[in-house]
């Protein structure tokens, strides 16, 4: 039951009667007057069982990117039905102009659509549709909340590829397309063809020069087919946040970017993601839909705060299979978490396969670094110094232990990423 605005201002019109005659029975008789034209004003609403919903189906959308909820509303009485309609979802959806009016004859059908925008990543879901039915005088309606389950996957926004173009303008390069043939240790042989002016003396073939009047060199390729293993990490420390971005989301461009490029570049593409256990995990995905497969897998992850179970991450990449392959490990390079954690489990992974390390830097250690005008500030500086310090120390223990390390800002890091994968692929050392 809900009781509209009408209801106090027919009250207030009981001051006529009651200046016309004042005295307490009049109060009285005008306040029966109201209840009863109230009561006969609900019995006369319609039945909530008059209307029936239906919801579209669900659908998918990148976080930061509109989307929309349709509900269906049908009049299946025979009279008029005069409703109001609230479609609630959970907060971080974003809805919009989510109260609607409809006026239906019976039979009649309306489509209801209430904007949606993502502010976070995951299912979001509707929380309830909330439906009052006025009577005929306005004064009185029927509410009731419907369960009416609905829900939209936000992905994670992939902002890096606007750097897939260029990115993939290269690989073509590399591959070929453009007419430009690569040599390096490990590359596969394409062809043959006539030595020209600045040539690589190395990639003559003797033995094909000799049968023919002149010097023919040999072609190469990158290597295709080979194996990429994306491990993401989402223990505590993917929590923090770079410029008000989360390390963990900040990863997963960079791991979008990567996969994106990777699968075109005819490489098999692995990921996997967790902390002390995993908690998502895709074999092989197809090229052509390598994004959306892993934006499916990623929309879900959250930071978990505990200490990342490397033993455990770094099993699950070996039971990928023992074949070589390019392992990104996608963590902040922080010395207490790596030195404690990683560092015991890398001779293993280094031993079969080729270890990169990407992690998100935080520009505003430099910047504190780089302030030293006040007491205060040059005690923040020198607390960010030593925290730098730190950082290399690590890494530069990491590249001692065969690990190449990428560390670059969000902004920078799923360019440079994509870049040190192409370089790798140039000198054929996938």
């Amino acid at each position: 039951m809900a009781i509209s605005g009408r209801v106090p201002l027919l009250l207030l019109l009981g001051l006529i009667p009651v200046v016309l005659r004042p005295e307490m029975s009049t109060v009285g008789m005008w306040l029966l007057v109201v209840l009863l034209v109230c009561l006969a004003d609900w019995i006369l609403a319609p039945r909530q069982a008059s209307l029936s919903f239906a919801r579209g189906p669900a659908s998918s959308v990148r976080l930061g990117d509109p989307a929309e909820s349709i509900v269906v509303a049908t009049n299946e009485s025979r009279r008029r039905v005069s409703a109001f309609i609230r479609d609630a979802w959970q907060p971080t959806a974003g809805a919009s102009d989510n109260r609607h009016r409809a006026r239906l004859a019976p039979g009649d059908r309306a489509r209801l659509r209430t904007p949606l925008l993502p502010r976070r990543r995951g299912d979001l879901r509707a929380v309830g549709l909330t439906v009052r039915l006025n009577g005929p005088l306005g004064l009185m309606a029927r509410q009731k909340t419907r369960d009416l389950p609905g829900t939209i996957r936000s992905f994670p926004p992939f902002e890096s590829r606007k750097h897939l173009p260029s990115r993939l303008a290269r690989l073509r390069e590399l591959d070929g397309r453009a007419a430009v043939r690569v040599r390096g240790q490990g590359t596969e042989f394409d062809s043959l063809r006539e030595y020209v002016r600045g040539d690589d003396v190395r990639s003559v073939d003797w033995r094909a020069s000799a049968r023919t009047a002149k010097v023919v060199v040999r072609t190469w390729q990158p290597e295709r087919e080979r194996r990429v293993v994306l491990v993401l990490d989402t223990s505590r420390t993917s929590a923090g946040r770079v410029e008000d971005v989360p390390r963990l989301d900040s990863a997963m461009d960079a791991a979008l970017l990567l996969a994106a490029l990777a699968a075109r570049a005819g490489d098999r593409v692995d990921f996997i993601a967790g902390d002390r256990r995993v908690r998502s995990r895709v074999r092989s995905a197809r090229a052509r839909d390598i994004v959306a497969t892993l934006q499916d897998a990623m929309a879900d992850l959250e930071p978990v705060i505990a200490e990342a179970s490397w033993p455990t991450l770094a099993g699950a990449v070996q039971r990928l299979g023992r074949r070589r392959a390019l392992v990104v490990l996608l963590t902040p390079l922080e010395p207490s978490a790596i030195e404690e954690g990683l560092l015991p489990v890398l001779p293993a992974l280094t031993r079969h396969h080729r270890v990169v390390l990407a992690s998100v830097k935080d520009p505003a250690l430099e910047q504190l670094a780089a302030t030293r005008d006040s007491i205060d500030e040059v005690y923040d500086a020198a607390a960010a110094e030593q925290v730098m310090r730190r950082r290399t120390r690590t890494a530069e223990l990491l590249r001692k232990l065969g690990v190449e390390v990428v560390d670059a800002d969000a902004e920078r890091l799923p360019p440079a990423l994509a870049d040190h994968y192409l370089s790798l692929k140039a000198r054929g050392l996938l």
